[in-house]
């Protein structure tokens, strides 16, 4: 008894407050299905490093090593995205490449919120933590650990955080800049055959053109790009299987659990790492917005209108942005199906946001 006492008088107010943080991600992965796979261990790891003494019974130091040997050189978000590139079908895009645009316009956030975040930070943390508006988790650890951010566990925390909650962020954001006339746009959808030749050149001839204008964003790029080529080459159907269930949920795992050594309270609990949380959400903000926009202004020189949702999924978040917006246009109009437009979008923000982060690399390393 007297021993359980000692721990109790032991427990700050700071890490009560990490334990709530960690059931709220808990219980948006269980009761509201957000990233589950991804929210789960993050939360149950927030509680976990914030329990007494978890220092002294050896938790810190496992999760450290880990840390180490799976973030601190990359080497997790490298793998993850073998396993995203072998999730995406860029079928839909090269039918209708022209939508390519919208992932380039929904990067807008990312170079808005680092001219703005360089009043508070340095360089290199304000280009690290604008580009959580890439809704790309991978690519914002990889950033940040390039550009040495002091702040590496707050932006790894808000780039997934934001990511599971694109059903939250996007919809009131999307309503307040169209009308409802706008959002029951229709927008056919005309199949045309992409060959296999095309699909196999297309991650290759990507890589070669991000190593040249983007040097910097080659190894997440190339990584994301053979995945995608083992899905294609139509010889490792059993490998891409596994790349795209097995590897990619194991990773996730380990980068959720990973990330929560970067939420202790100590380090967590600071006016840094709300700011961060504000700027992140700006930036996710203005990357949605960005893109909306933009498909509203090319709206002014078109016949056949576009409905401007299908601008906000230009972000990374694949593919829980491109079935938010489908969802939203079927609220709209039930006979209303943005799908095939949405993930085409979708696919070319995953491209997006890689190059910005090698282009952020470029200007800042």
């Amino acid at each position: 008894m007297e021993a359980i006492l000692q721990n109790l008088s032991a427990i700050s107010w700071q890490q009560v407050v990490m334990w709530i943080i960690g059931g709220i991600l808990i219980f948006l992965a269980i009761k509201k299905d957000m990233e589950p796979t991804l929210l789960l261990p993050m939360g149950f790891g927030a509680i976990l490093v914030n329990l007494p003494f978890s220092g002294a019974i050896g938790v810190d130091g496992a999760l450290t090593t880990l840390y180490n040997a799976g973030i601190a050189n990359e080497l997790f978000p490298l793998i993850l995205f073998i396993g995203i590139g072998a999730m995406i079908d860029f079928g839909p895009l090269l039918a209708n490449p022209k939508l390519m645009i919208f992932g380039a316009a929904a990067q807008f956030g990312i170079f808005f919120t680092l001219c703005f975040a360089s009043m508070f930070f340095q360089t290199n943390d304000a280009a690290s933590i604008a580009i959580i508006g890439a809704a790309d988790g991978p690519t914002s650890i990889v950033v940040a650990q390039k550009l040495q951010s002091n702040y590496i566990g707050a932006i790894m925390v808000a780039a997934y955080s934001y990511m599971a909650l694109v059903p939250i962020i996007q919809p009131p954001v999307i309503k307040l800049l169209t009308t409802k006339k706008e959002r029951k746009i229709r927008m056919e959808y005309a199949p045309k055959e992409v060959s296999k030749l095309t699909k196999i050149l297309f991650p290759i001839v990507i890589t070669l053109i991000a190593g040249i204008t983007a040097p910097a964003s080659v190894a997440l790029v190339g990584f994301l790009m053979f995945g995608n080529l083992i899905r294609e080459c139509g010889v490792l159907n059993s490998l891409s299987e596994t790349a795209q269930k097995v590897l990619a949920n194991l990773v996730t795992i380990f980068l959720g659990i990973t990330i929560a050594t970067q939420m202790q309270a100590e380090n967590f609990l600071r006016a840094e790492t709300l700011l961060i949380l504000a700027l992140g959400l700006l930036a996710f903000i203005f990357d949605t917005a960005g893109g909306v926009l933009f498909a509203k202004f090319i709206n002014l020189f078109l016949k056949k209108k576009m409905n401007p949702m299908i601008g906000a999924a230009g972000i990374s978040a694949f593919p829980m942005s491109g079935r938010v917006i489908h969802k939203m246009g079927l609220k709209e109009d039930p006979q209303n199906f943005l799908l095939m437009h949405t993930i085409a979008v979708n696919v070319s923000g995953q491209i997006a946001s890689v190059i910005a982060g090698g282009l952020i690399l470029n200007f800042f390393l």
